[in-house]
C-alpha cells in the first residue's frame, strides 16, 4: 500500500489523547480517583463512559446534564463541577518533547491542527487553560462537528473547513483505526507510540516534509 500523499503536506493534524497528551508510566487519569475522590474509576468507566460518552462526545448530550444523575448514584458527595475539574487537571500531562519538534516544523511553515474526540467542555479546556492555542493553528473535534474518528465523515469535514486538498493534510493518531480511515480519505497518516522521533516517524510512514 502507498502511504506517501500525492503533494507535500501543509497542515499536520494532530491527536490529543495518547498523542499530545500522554500519561507517565501509562496510568489513567483516574488512578488515583479512588483516593483522591472516593470513586472507583472502572465503576465511573461503566456506568457513564460506556453509555453515555458517545452521545456526549459528538454533541448530542452536555457532560455534566449526564454525568449530575450518575454522581447521584455511585457517589452523592460529588459534584459534576468538582469531578471533571479532576479530570481535567489529571488528564492534563504534556509530552513536550513533541510539542518542541512540532513547534519545530510549524516555525518551518507547516500549519499544526488538533485533530480529536472531545466534548465541549474538555474541549475548552485543552485549547484556553491548557494553552494550546499558543501551539497549534486550529482545533477540530468532535463535538464541534457532531462526527468524531473514525467515522470518514469526520475526516472529509475538517479538509473541507481548512480548504486543505486531503493530500495535503497528515494525521498523526495513536489509534491505527483513525490512521487507516483517514488515509482512506487520502491523507497522509502516523500510527503513533512516541518511539520514534517526530520526522523519523513522519518519513518511515511515507511523508516527506
Amino acid at each position: 500500500m502507498n502511504l506517501r500523499p500525492s503533494s507535500p503536506p501543509r497542515a499536520l493534524m494532530v491527536d490529543v489523547d495518547g498523542v499530545v497528551v500522554r500519561h507517565p508510566q501509562g496510568l489513567r487519569w483516574d488512578h488515583d480517583m479512588q483516593a483522591d475522590l472516593g470513586l472507583d474509576g472502572d465503576l465511573l468507566q461503566e456506568q457513564f463512559f460506556v453509555p453515555h460518552f458517545d452521545d456526549i462526545a459528538v454533541g448530542r448530550a452536555d457532560l455534566h446534564e449526564r454525568l449530575a444523575p450518575v454522581l447521584a448514584k455511585i457517589a452523592p458527595h460529588l459534584t459534576p463541577e468538582v469531578l471533571t475539574d479532576y479530570w481535567f487537571a489529571k488528564d492534563a500531562c504534556l509530552d513536550g518533547a513533541l510539542l518542541d519538534d512540532l513547534s519545530g516544523l510549524r516555525a518551518r511553515g507547516l500549519e499544526l491542527h488538533l485533530a480529536t474526540v472531545q466534548e465541549h467542555r474538555r474541549a475548552a479546556y485543552l485549547w484556553t487553560t491548557l494553552g494550546l492555542k499558543d501551539r497549534f493553528d486550529a482545533m477540530h473535534y468532535a463535538a464541534d462537528y457532531g462526527l468524531q474518528k473514525p467515522d470518514p465523515a469526520f475526516f472529509r469535514a475538517v479538509a473541507a473547513r481548512t480548504g486543505f486538498a486531503p493530500a495535503e493534510l497528515v494525521l498523526i493518531d495513536d489509534k491505527p483505526q483513525n490512521v487507516d480511515s483517514a488515509r482512506a480519505c487520502g491523507w497522509g497518516g502516523v500510527v503513533w507510540d512516541g518511539s520514534l522521533a517526530l520526522e523519523r516517524a513522519l518519513g518511515e510512514a511515507g511523508i516527506s516534509l
